[in-house]
């Protein structure tokens, strides 16, 4: 066996079964889910009538790794459109690739692009963060080294050994968003010390201010007027963004020469998107009436529940993006996942789950992360229940 996998923590949704191993919720309460990020949304029925159109012959061929020509082109037209990049500058031949969602690509990218040969190789990533970035980082025989802020000083030792960093803006659990002085420090820094940067923006489609869209990496590369988005890759997902998490579809984009490897990889990894699903994503990807309905939707949701969860969570802000909701805990932050739990039947996610104690903190300790994915009407209800459950305890 391979002996990097005895290096895997548990996933956090398994250690949340193990914390709610010998506990019961109320029966006379229904249950309610805001632990994991799966959006509820209906899918647009034009993504379905896409991958049902010709959905025999479809089946009936192999698909290239790379994808349709149609597919590229589409996911093109949507980077310029978004991220305000010239057209010519994002060749859908060489610096784009159509991907099975944003967490195998996620994964896959760190095996392509890490020389575990190197002397101590060390993947970067922030801290709290995705789970799949650390798993990836150990498995493709490097170390992971947590980023608590990107405000703090990172020692110039641990950039010479970064080969991949990873970032998530719109951050998955707290929101924020890292703003372009950031991502150019990033960048000079990637310059200096020649290490990939692989922004994770499937979250970029959900934020506040409909007149501020969140910046994406490559977008900072164009301000810095840096067309070939050396180093720079970006991963997106239709999941958020269409509320199509069972489709599995998302693309890679940025640097030629990196994506040219990471489709090299891929070939051998076998993981071609069916070409229903290149038709389903051509679809959702053309269209943007669906996604700016989406951005409404979650928009009354925190709107409606940090009415209620204010006045006995006085410090919960509101994120920028995403869908999470990030609270500091009154209480040790497992104890009170537990307790809401057996109280209320509202299941949220431990902070503490989702990082890694570094410079001798865990920062998410005492925070719960809660995904506002259900309805309005099941979100309003779990808030009344979390307003109670803290103002009895």
């Amino acid at each position: 066996m391979n002996p990097n996998l005895d290096l895997l923590q548990a996933y956090p949704f398994e250690k949340l079964t193990k914390l709610f191993k010998n506990s019961a919720p109320p029966t006379n309460l229904s249950p309610i889910k805001l632990s994991i990020g799966e959006p509820q949304h209906p899918t647009p029925d034009i993504i379905i009538q896409a991958m049902q159109k010709d959905l025999k012959q479809n089946l009936a061929k192999y698909p290239t790794t790379k994808g349709s020509l149609t597919l590229r082109e589409s996911i093109a037209h949507w980077l310029s459109h978004r991220f305000k990049l010239a057209i010519e500058n994002i060749d859908p031949n060489s610096q784009i690739l159509p991907v099975n969602g944003t967490r195998e690509a996620l994964f896959a990218f760190a095996q392509t692009v890490v020389n575990s040969k190197a002397s101590n190789p060390l993947v970067l990533m922030p801290n709290p963060f995705y789970q799949i970035y650390e798993g990836a980082a150990k498995l493709a025989g490097a170390t992971p080294w947590f980023i608590n802020s990107f405000e703090d000083a990172i020692p110039t030792n641990i950039w010479q050994q970064c080969q991949l960093l990873y970032i998530c803006s719109p951050s998955n659990p707290s929101g924020k968003i890292l703003d372009i002085s950031v991502l150019k420090k990033l960048i000079q820094y990637s310059d200096k010390y020649n290490f990939i940067i692989a922004a994770d923006e499937c979250y970029s489609e959900i934020y506040a201010d409909e007149n501020q869209p969140p910046i994406g990496l490559l977008e900072a590369c164009n301000l810095l007027n840096r067309p070939d988005y050396k180093n720079c890759v970006v991963f997106h997902s239709l999941s958020k963004r269409s509320n199509a998490p069972g489709l599995r579809s998302g693309f890679v984009a940025g640097d030629a020469n990196i994506i040219s490897k990471f489709l090299q990889y891929r070939t051998y990894h076998g993981c071609a998107m069916s070409l229903a699903t290149q038709n389903a994503s051509i679809a959702a990807w053309q269209d943007e009436t669906h996604v700016i309905e989406n951005r409404i939707l979650y928009r009354q949701k925190f709107e409606a529940v940090m009415d209620i969860l204010n006045p006995v969570l006085p410090s919960l802000e509101r994120p920028a993006g995403g869908f999470y909701l990030w609270a500091k805990t009154p209480i040790n932050d497992q104890t009170f996942a537990l307790e809401l739990f057996t109280q209320q039947n509202v299941t949220v996610l431990p902070g503490s789950f989702l990082s890694r104690v570094a410079n001798t903190i865990n920062p998410g300790e005492n925070y719960v992360r809660m995904a506002l994915v259900a309805s309005l009407d099941e979100c309003i209800e779990a808030a009344n229940r979390i307003h109670t459950f803290i103002k009895d305890n």
